[in-house]
């Protein structure tokens, strides 16, 4: 099999990448000193290595570390979207901006990797329903429940649980993000918001950058429990290729920083302090490496559990310091293609792994959106009022 050919028919959508994130702390945006048009950038990321990687679109994540909070983290998310359209125009030959199925394909029509945009943490609408819909109508089309830690209104995989899963104004917010046609991402969430999440959902949901919970034990997988009821909801699980999630090793070694962290008095969801105790900590303690293989692991395991249709891609570039080998960029997706065709898999199969399960998902939470919208009202809910905060 030609990966190449097959690539060129059924380009990647990955579901999260951090490149705004490293834009702003690199060069507070100033893409003429971080030229991701050129190539050779210090980044995982550049428009040159997406063509070579085989890519046809990218949610770009305008993530804003949980340390911000209130609108402080409303703020820096909306220069994050800012930023996203600032790169998007910049790059018009290459990027293409889109919000629904049909304009990611019209880009492709064009010859262009389509630029959408997903939020990493429910911390970035500041417990406001009104604040989502403007980030929708801004072109967020995906809302990443919880970050490393808790929200108000729902538990973070990281974090110590409070709500056990979603508040009422948590089941509220998934409730709205429905109505709206904004996807709702339950990757770093707890197993029990997921369980909590699936229940309330109206529409399919979304893995943005998860893996295998029986592959890896990480919080930050999914349970084959969530990934069969998932898929019985018509979702898909974007695989991502971060090392701690994907090798049992680099899992355990992140559990020993963990535990060394907290008894230091520095908790995982605390993003500024842990950081600063994980440099010290990796210097004499490094870690382990992940590779190709174990991604396949998980790819297949994913597609076994909740069915060849709800398995994607999220590889989570720019967002960690290192990468498996064999995927250090976003150039090595051939590779891992190239790997699950060794593997038996087929064209289609691999056409539905890189694009068309992310496009079906896409279609219908859009097409739920409208009937929702037909049926009730914009929600004026409040968390002081259910939630009593």
């Amino acid at each position: 099999m030609d990966v190449h050919e097959l690539l060129a028919a059924h380009p990647v959508i990955d579901g999260h990448n951090d490149l705004l994130w490293e834009a702003r702390a690199q060069v507070a945006y100033d893409f003429s000193r971080l030229d991701v048009g050129a190539g050779g950038t210090p980044t995982h990321t550049d428009l040159p290595r997406m063509r070579a990687g085989g890519m046809g679109a990218q949610f770009w994540s305008v993530y804003v570390p949980t340390r911000l909070t209130g609108d402080a983290a409303v703020s820096a998310t909306l220069e994050q979207v800012d930023a996203a359209r600032m790169m998007t125009s910049r790059y018009y030959d290459d990027l293409a901006w889109a919000t629904t199925a049909d304009e990611i394909e019209d880009a492709w029509a064009t010859d262009r990797i389509a630029s959408l945009m997903g939020a990493e943490g429910g911390h970035s609408i500041n417990s406001s329903l009104g604040t989502l819909r403007q980030m929708y109508e801004l072109g967020v089309r995906y809302l990443t429940l919880t970050h490393n830690a808790n929200t108000p209104w729902a538990d973070s995989a990281t974090d110590a649980p409070v709500a056990g899963g979603l508040t009422a104004f948590g089941r509220e917010v998934v409730r709205e993000m429905n109505r709206i046609g904004m996807m709702v991402d339950l990757s770093h969430v707890s197993a029990d918001t997921m369980r909590a999440a699936l229940e309330v959902a109206e529409a399919p949901v979304i893995f943005s950058h998860s893996s295998a919970r029986a592959v890896t034990d990480s919080p930050r997988n999914a349970p084959d429990d969530v990934l069969e009821t998932m898929a019985r909801g018509g979702g898909v699980c974007m695989v991502t290729f971060v090392p701690k999630f994907v090798n049992a090793a680099c899992a355990d070694h992140h559990r020993e920083l963990v535990t060394a962290a907290a008894a230091d008095g520095v908790p995982e969801s605390d993003g500024l302090r842990f950081a600063a105790f994980e440099d010290r900590w990796l210097e004499d303690h490094p870690q382990p490496t992940a590779t190709l293989a174990d991604v396949v692991a998980h790819v297949e395991h994913v597609r076994e559990v909740a069915g060849v249709d709800h398995v994607g891609l999220g590889g989570d570039y720019d967002g960690v310091e290192t990468l498996p080998d064999g995927l250090e960029d976003v150039s090595a997706y051939p590779a891992l293609l190239s790997a699950l065709a060794d593997r038996g898999w087929s064209g289609d199969d691999l056409g539905r792994l890189t694009c068309r399960n992310t496009l079906r998902v896409m279609r219908e939470v859009e097409s739920v959106a409208l009937d929702l919208q037909a049926e009730r009202e914009p929600s004026t809910a409040r968390i002081e009022d259910l939630d009593g905060a």
